[in-house]
């Protein structure tokens, strides 16, 4: 039987006094807890952790789902639609071969439980004017008492809680939660959707002109004074990107080119985004990207456009045939702050191949070559030890960071996803 119990942690990276001042809010059991994790440890402006599954060591396919609505979408006015309106056309002008395609927007998200408790990625966090301890030990005890409630009734649980958090960034404060769980029971197949991402719908256009703009941190003010939400006014698109982990236990990394938009020549993990404009072909519907609306899309088929755009995007980048990828894992959802905390939802996906395999399809170039000029492996020790200490750690774009930060908390290629995603493969084979 699932009994799990959720409590929230905060992995964000303020500067050494502000995690000291919060250590001194909590009890020596939960500071023991924070030492433990050398996450917290880390301090990063560029990025952190909004959700990650360390639970479940990652989220297969089934446990996810999707609640799509207009309600989830951005707010605006006829001055922010005017603003952003100008930036486009005036980028245009210099790049006429850009492209304002539909994208998802990730408004908030809740873990399962027999009454969800919605954590939104959109509001602030509220300081509370009481004791943190005494409040984590009395919301304890109302868990266990919902947790023994639901056992009787035979259904599995689990329980969520909110947590105020904050993370410094270089320009502006950023509030968010992040979310941990202890591991479940080994023996345990969860068959409902454990995570409900909700989504609303917005544009590379809206993104150029709200968490790319130089007016991100007033629209963030703004939202928070006129709309209790710093990130009402940002387009928050939904991106994704894969730690493609080949049969030999590398792990892959390509440099970005000097012509992109964003990044550089700093190291990534291969990405980009699920698009609204597949799930609606997928149903048959041809649509421009300008008249997609949420009404003509499936549920369903958003969560599975989600996890096979991660492969599509290994693919298309390090050209490696989608035959030779595993299942994806969703290990959580990572903010990247140098674009007014831009959500991506990170995975991990293995590969049959070897890394000497993977390089040599790499240099015949895929449908996406032009967007990298390299190809760089490190192994799994590697990447669980690195840190911000690292040299190779300043050659992370943001995406990255968040990425491997991500792998070192939940380490998905454990014995249990393994497991699961054996049996997953001998399911559908049948």
């Amino acid at each position: 039987m699932f009994t799990a119990y959720f409590f929230l942690l905060t992995i964000l990276f303020p500067p050494v006094e502000i995690l000291s001042q919060s250590r001194s809010s909590v009890s020596e059991e939960k500071r023991e807890e924070l030492d433990d994790n050398p996450r917290t440890e880390m301090m990063d402006s560029d990025v952190s952790l909004l959700l990650h599954c360390a639970a479940w060591r990652g989220l297969l396919e089934a446990q996810v789902q999707v609640e799509l609505s207009e309600r989830f979408n951005r707010q605006t006015d006829p001055a922010l639609e005017r603003h952003i309106q100008e930036l486009w056309t005036e980028r245009v002008s210099k790049e006429p071969w850009l492209f304002n395609g539909s994208k998802f927007r990730l408004h908030s998200f809740c873990l399962a439980s027999s009454s969800p408790r919605h954590l939104p990625c959109t509001h602030p966090a509220r300081v509370s004017s009481s004791d943190p301890a005494e409040e984590q030990e009395e919301e304890l005890q109302h868990r266990k008492q919902r947790m023994e409630e639901n056992l009787c009734r035979n259904r599995p649980a689990t329980q969520t809680e909110n947590a105020d958090s904050v993370s410094q960034t270089s320009s502006t404060c950023m509030k968010s939660q992040s979310i941990t769980a202890e591991l479940p029971s080994k023996n345990t197949e969860d068959k409902e959707p454990l995570l409900t991402l909700r989504l609303g719908l917005t544009c590379y256009k809206d993104y150029l002109g709200t968490n790319w703009s130089c007016r991100a941190a007033e629209l963030r003010q703004r939202g928070e004074a006129d709309l209790g939400d710093p990130l009402a006014l940002l387009s928050q698109p939904l991106g994704v990107g894969g730690v493609l982990c080949t049969n030999d236990g590398q792990v892959v990394l390509i440099r970005r080119s000097q012509r992109v938009a964003e990044a550089g020549g700093l190291l990534d993990i291969p990405g980009g985004h699920p698009e609204p404009k597949v799930v609606c072909e997928r149903l048959g519907r041809a649509v421009c990207e300008e008249q997609i609306s949420v009404d003509m899309m499936q549920q369903g088929l958003v969560v599975s456009e989600l996890f096979s755009s991660v492969c599509a995007e290994i693919r298309d980048e390090v050209n490696i045939p989608l035959s030779s990828l595993g299942e994806p894992v969703l290990m959580g959802v990572a903010l990247n702050h140098t674009s007014a905390g831009r959500p991506s939802a990170e995975f991990y996906v293995s590969c049959s191949l070897t890394s000497d395999e993977v390089r040599k399809l790499y240099w015949k170039g895929g449908a996406e070559a032009h967007e990298s000029t390299d190809i760089v492996f490190l192994s799994r020790p590697e990447l669980l030890q690195l840190d911000g200490s690292s040299p190779l750690w300043s050659e992370l774009c943001p995406s990255a960071k968040g990425a491997v930060l991500l792998y070192q908390t939940v380490k998905p290629d454990g014995e249990r996803t393994r497991d699961a995603q054996l049996i997953a493969s001998e399911n559908g084979s049948r």
